[in-house]
């Protein structure tokens, strides 16, 4: 009889065990789930006001003010005679003359819409060349390091040969902008899709997506990244070649852009032209960058998970 008791209180007493182990791994596996929805779970909350101002917004204010500031002190001392380094006024006054005589957008529209049509055009041969390259071994393994070449290449080095194909006439322009961006767009997105996890093609194969079908929902959204990043640097070298072109061809029936007013002003020795060209393709630049691919590249890293959302 005791021994009956005494095996009756150990099998109570292991079920109890057994119980509490069951009780305790479900905790353990609860804390684990709620850990990893606190991963995933995004921040809704937005950044103050006064925050962003001061991260964001003050600092490349007092940048922009001290390099003014240094200018005109080295304006002041006379370190150059003043045709060869006028001050700020006189650069501000220089821009001021250009609006009033209403020139100012025309000139910084006229380069504006060459960069941003030759670019388009780079995108739209860059795209499926790069998707070519790396997808077939031997396409890749004979133009690759071409690709490779013609990014390296200064894109100032096509333009003489433009010329010369072309005459001076906006297709010169043009060509120059498409051999100095599609090499850049295209090794970017081979790039990005040399990036994808083998995980994901395979994923895209089970569920059906081949051909075309593949390429749109999961061969380009995979390679994004890297394809933005070639999209950024293909758009740096348009501007630069299409500076390069405005520069060195200037005729009548091309128009004015920032390019020929650089030259314009390097031909009258009017320092203030020269800066206030050299002010206006910066902030170009700059306005891109900022209202273009800033966005995008940080849309790309919010839906990836590597940036919270603001």
């Amino acid at each position: 009889m005791a021994s009956t008791d005494t095996t009756g209180s150990t099998g109570t007493s292991g079920a109890k065990s057994g119980a509490k182990s069951g009780e305790d791994s479900a905790a353990r596996l609860a804390g684990l789930e709620a850990g990893l929805d606190a991963l995933d779970t995004r921040t809704a909350s937005r950044t103050p006001l006064r925050q962003v101002l001061l991260q964001k917004v003050l600092p490349p204010i007092i940048a922009v003010a001290l390099v003014v500031a240094v200018w005109q002190l080295l304006y002041v001392l006379e370190v150059k005679p003043d045709y060869q380094l006028p001050g700020p006024g006189q650069v501000w006054d220089a821009l001021a003359d250009q609006w009033y005589e209403g020139t100012l957008f025309d000139v910084i529209w006229t380069s504006l819409s060459r960069g941003v049509l030759g670019f388009l055009i780079a995108i739209a041969i860059g795209t499926p060349l790069g998707l070519i390259v790396a997808k077939v071994p031997f396409v890749r393994a004979a133009i690759g390091p071409v690709l490779t070449g013609l990014q390296s290449l200064p894109s100032v080095a096509w333009v003489p040969a433009a010329i010369i194909w072309f005459g001076l006439t906006p297709s010169m322009i043009y060509a120059v902008v498409l051999l100095g961006a599609v090499p850049s767009i295209a090794n970017g997105l081979v790039a990005g899709i040399g990036q994808i996890p083998p995980l994901y093609l395979r994923a895209g194969q089970v569920i059906g997506a081949a051909g075309l079908h593949g390429v749109r929902h999961v061969l380009l959204p995979a390679a994004l990244p890297g394809y933005l990043a070639g999209l950024k640097q293909g758009w740096a070298f348009s501007w630069r070649s299409l500076m390069a072109a405005e520069i060195i061809a200037t005729s009548p029936d091309l128009g004015v852009g920032l390019g020929q007013l650089l030259e314009t002003g390097r031909g009258y020795q009017d320092m203030a032209i020269v800066l206030n060209a050299i002010l206006l393709i910066l902030i170009v630049g700059v306005a891109i960058e900022l209202l273009v691919f800033g966005p995008l590249e940080r849309r790309v890293l919010r839906n990836r998970g590597l940036l919270v959302a603001r």
